[in-house]
């Protein structure tokens, strides 16, 4: 049941409907040069050149990963140094200690474990999950996200945001359907 007006609920953004990829990359462009920040855009798959239209800045993930492999290639290192040399000493066939060759395996796995996690949990974090409700789910053209629909919503926390200039440039730029979204 979507709410197009209620004085009790608080304001969520106005979404808006576009009929293709080129179109939304237009308005995504167009709602950056006009200075809004907090919107975002849902197609059905990734738009290459998205970010750049949104002017997006570069993801940390990136970081997150590279520092959990890190832990994990220091980590198992630790380890298997601690087992190997400090905890049992064990000399087979006369060579080191601290044979190195033969802990690689060990050590790879562990570097790509911990940055697989990193990169799931990473993701997680930065993007706000698990979020089990959103008030743009209470639209039911938003259905149309996972199938054919390009949408963009300007969010009203934006500083700039007024509802009926927001509604004024998304006309401008093409939208086919525009809706006011409500929390609950």
């Amino acid at each position: 049941m979507m709410k197009t007006s209620d004085s009790d609920n608080k304001q969520y953004g106005i979404l808006a409907e576009f009929r293709n990829p080129k179109e939304l990359i237009d308005a995504a462009k167009l709602i950056n040069e006009k200075g809004y920040k907090y919107f975002d855009t849902f197609s059905p798959f990734p738009i290459h050149g998205m970010d750049k239209a949104m002017n997006l800045a570069k993801s940390k993930l990136g970081w997150i990963v590279a520092g959990h492999g890190l832990l994990g290639l220091s980590g198992a290192f630790a380890m298997i140094y601690f087992m190997m040399v400090v905890d049992y000493p064990n000399n087979i066939s006369g060579k080191t200690l601290m044979n190195i060759p033969a802990w690689i395996p060990v050590i790879f796995e562990l570097t790509i474990l911990l940055s697989a996690f990193g990169a799931v949990f990473g993701m997680f974090f930065l993007n706000g999950l698990p979020k089990l409700n959103h008030p743009l789910f209470n639209s039911d053209n938003f259905k149309k996200a996972t199938d054919d629909g390009f949408f963009v919503c300007i969010e009203s926390e934006d500083p700039q945001y007024e509802e009926e200039k927001v509604k004024k440039l998304l006309t401008e730029a093409g939208a086919t359907n525009i809706e006011t979204i409500f929390d609950e």
